[in-house]
Formats: C-alpha cells, structure tokens, sequence
C-alpha cells in the first residue's frame, strides 16, 4: 500500500510532499494519525504539534544517518513530557527522504507544522487529518483496497517489523508503547536505531 501510495503521488507538489512525507514517518515510525495531523486548520498548537524545529537528524553507532522526532505531547506521555520517535533509512520508501523531498518542495518557519504545504496563495497550511484519509482513501480505493484508517500506520508498521523478524521489545520501545523500561533504554536505542530498524524495505523487494 505504501508503493501504491508513492507511485500515485506528485511528491515534486506540496500537498503530494506532504502527505508522502507523513505517511512514511507515520508508517516506519508507528505514529498515530492524530501525532502527525491536525483537527483543523485553526488547532494548530505548537505546544502540541510537531514543528519544523522539532526534529533532529544524526548519525548512530554505526555511522548510519537517523532522524529524532520529538513529540511534546502524546497520547501515552505525561502532561509536559516528551517522547521522540526514531527514524532510519528504508530504501525507496525512506522516511528520512521524505523528509528532506518535503523540506524542499514546502520551506517553512521553524515554528511551522512539521507536516505542512502551501496552497495557491503560497499560505503554509497544516495538513488536516480527515482530508488526508480522504486524499489517501480515494487513492488505494482506485488500487482495489479499503478506506478505513485509524491506527492503520501504526500497527501496519508494527506488523512489518515483526514480519521481518524485529525483536517485539525493539518495536515496543521505537513504538512507545508504554513500559518502565523504556526510559533505560531509549537513550540507547537512539544510538543504535540502524542496527535493528534500517534497510528493511530492500529486504522485502
């Protein structure tokens, strides 16, 4: 579905960047549809949502190239904590090259959404969560699929990793499925991401 969903793009667009740019951080990142969307545009709230500021890009152990998104607020976080989600290289579909495809077809202030595009006007706007699955939707109905979503992203991408044979607590902790391990080892994991996570969607050509 996610080739599908690339192919069907106008990732050189900015509303195609953008939702190709979420899509494949909510999918390798195991994200939930409300961390990387909007309700509408006026409840943008960078106190809550994921700026343009609020992500990292680094390199692990290995010397492979990882991005950090830090969440201020999550569904399974403490009020005022934060939780980061870490993402690796994956061929074709990389998050990490969405990203950038997005940065460059979409500038934006470091206090933008994360996930955002221009409209005609060239006004930066916050990608909203019900017209991307209905963008999406129509999309893979015209591939023969369904058009439900909820945690679609999320656990589709934590059903691949287990089909590739990841460890299941690699993918609670990049997952942030709650856990008192998960403050010991997280520091950790973001220094070895690649090591576990990267290079997964070649393997499965």
């Amino acid at each position: 579905m996610l080739k599908a969903l690339k192919i069907s793009l106008r990732i050189d667009q900015p509303y195609g960047a953008c939702i190709w740019a979420m899509s494949a951080c909510a999918f390798w990142g195991m994200m939930r549809l409300a961390e990387v969307t909007v309700k509408s545009q006026r409840d943008f709230d960078g106190s809550r949502h994921l700026k343009r500021c609020d992500i990292y890009f680094g390199k692990d152990l290995n010397d492979k190239p990882y991005a950090r998104l830090d969440l201020l607020s999550a569904k399974t976080a403490r009020p005022g904590k934060k939780q980061s989600i870490f993402l690796t290289e994956q061929g074709e579909l990389c998050p990490l090259a969405a990203l950038q495809n997005l940065f460059t077809v979409v500038p934006a202030r470091a206090t933008d959404p994360l996930f955002c595009w221009r409209d005609e006007k060239g006004n930066i706007r916050s990608l909203v969560k019900q017209s991307a699955i209905k963008f999406i939707n129509t999309i893979l109905t015209s591939w023969g699929w369904g058009t439900k979503f909820g945690h679609s992203f999320r656990i589709g991408g934590a059903s691949y990793y287990l089909a590739q044979k990841v460890d299941p607590e690699i993918i609670r902790i990049a997952g942030r499925w709650r856990s008192l391990a998960y403050e010991t080892y997280i520091r950790a994991f973001e220094q070895t991401a690649s090591r576990h996570m990267s290079g997964l969607d070649g393997r499965a050509s």
